[in-house]
């Protein structure tokens, strides 16, 4: 009997807008409609200006700045739920609050475990996303997880750069593992800037494990929130002879005064993809679109075609 393929809708949240529109542009679909009402109190209600009854629907939205962003899509995904959609996928580019996902000290929230427990409450299939801040992540749901690997995006472009002395640097120990596995793509040696905070958000001190004089450095993160960390190991890696330091994030956060400590660090680029839109442009800001990658994915879902097909570089 052949595979039964059902219609696909494709809706987007406030938050994602720009994203979901080049997404759909790249599947070939157009949005579909939705409204957002109002009340006076900052209540607001999505509700879908067409059917969804019986198809396939995508509800695209970051949860960055992430409670008003969280609520609409659980709103969104409880609409569609209950308008009778056969399948309910949330494509979840940026999941906020994966930076909370172990207890870390004492009486504190797990909250990536919290937010999959709404999502999975609200009524979703499935979730699609991207480069989470840790892959167990995808353990605290109980619904298919599609978690996308924005190195298939990166990796290409700084080939591009026909950087002659390539070294990968991770930016703290907890990112080796990343920096490593992005370093096999180019047969390249990895350093790592060891720091030591005092809160959150706020270095004491950092230093450099390996050897980076006369290399082209490129510092690979997840996500980039103030970039002072960022920041702080592009002048310290330029001290120790680096000929230049480029960032590769997926996630632009870029919160406070990120966008100043960029424009002023000895970063030569910062390389980072469209899962959160930008306050504003910078000009050692470049922006990869995500969109190609998370259309083929939908494709690939409403087809029941391979997803890790999409992995190769």
């Amino acid at each position: 009997m052949p595979l039964q393929f059902n219609p696909v809708k494709l809706f987007a949240g406030t938050g994602s807008k720009a994203l979901a529109h080049k997404i759909a542009a790249s599947y070939g679909k157009p949005l579909g409609n939705v409204t957002l009402s109002r009340f006076s109190d900052g209540e607001f209600q999505p509700s879908y200006d067409e059917t969804v009854r019986g198809c396939d629907a995508f509800l695209i939205q970051s949860t960055c700045q992430p409670n008003d962003n969280l609520m609409e899509l659980l709103l969104m995904i409880d609409a569609a739920k209950r308008a009778s959609a056969h399948y309910i996928t949330a494509i979840v580019p940026y999941y906020g609050y994966s930076r909370q996902d172990r207890k870390d000290k004492p009486r504190v929230a797990i909250g990536a475990k919290l937010v999959a427990n709404l999502l999975q409450a609200a009524g979703i299939s499935r979730i699609m996303t991207m480069d989470l801040h840790a892959a167990q992540i995808q353990a605290f749901f109980d619904v298919p997880v599609d978690h996308l690997d924005a190195s298939v995006i990166f990796v290409p472009y700084i080939k591009s750069l026909g950087l002659s002395d390539l070294i990968i640097a991770s930016p703290d120990m907890g990112g080796s593992y990343r920096a490593r596995t992005f370093a096999k793509f180019f047969n390249a040696e990895v350093v790592i800037c060891d720091k030591r905070r005092k809160r959150a958000n706020e270095i004491e001190s950092m230093s450099i494990i390996g050897d980076v004089t006369g290399m082209d450095v490129v510092l690979i993160d997840d996500i980039i929130d103030t970039a002072g960390t960022l920041s702080k190991a592009a002048g310290l890696i330029m001290e120790k002879g680096a000929k230049s330091v480029r960032a590769v994030c997926t996630h632009p956060v870029l919160s406070g005064k990120a966008y100043e400590t960029i424009e002023n660090s000895m970063l030569t680029e910062l390389i980072v993809t469209d899962t959160i839109p930008l306050k504003r442009e910078s000009e050692k800001i470049r922006v990869l679109s995500t969109a190609e990658l998370f259309a083929k994915a939908i494709a690939n879902v409403n087809e029941h075609g391979s997803i890790s097909d999409l992995f190769k570089v």
